[in-house]
């Protein structure tokens, strides 16, 4: 967790450069970005791999247990978990911008409108429980 503390200000500040080279040099910087973004995604899909294909025989006997068991049941619980908030986030988006429409209209909808965002927003809520459950198993 410390980790991703110490991380946050690279982040911040990588959008911030991004943000500031992309204001400058328009499509070029773009280009360059996507062909960054593709890099970055072979990479990870390489180290991705060798995590779970076993790495070396040396990572294998200083684990005990198979060390491929548990990492599937947090990939699972990170999918569950993405795929829900994107849902979520998408769901949230049109029926908050129809709410929104909806209250423009007619103000006394307000507590209506407020409960279909609300269970828009429960799909998220179903994606963590289920990556509790699968990091219980895990």
């Amino acid at each position: 967790m410390i980790t991703w503390f110490l991380a946050l200000p690279v982040i911040v500040a990588g959008f911030v450069v991004v943000r500031l080279v992309l204001r400058r040099k328009g499509r070029a910087a773009l280009w360059w970005m996507v062909a960054a973004d593709a890099v970055l995604l072979v990479a990870a899909a390489v180290v991705l791999t060798l995590a779970l294909g076993g790495g070396s025989a040396q990572a294998a006997t200083a684990v005990a247990r198979d060390p491929g068991a548990g990492s599937a049941a947090l990939i699972g619980a990170a999918i569950a978990v993405a795929g829900s908030t994107i849902g979520a986030g998408v769901a949230v988006a049109y029926t908050g911008a129809a709410a929104l429409a909806a209250l423009s209209e007619r103000p006394e909808l307000f507590g209506r409108a407020m409960v279909i965002v609300g269970l828009a927003e429960g799909i998220a809520i179903y994606g963590l429980v289920v990556a509790v459950i699968l990091i219980g198993k895990a």
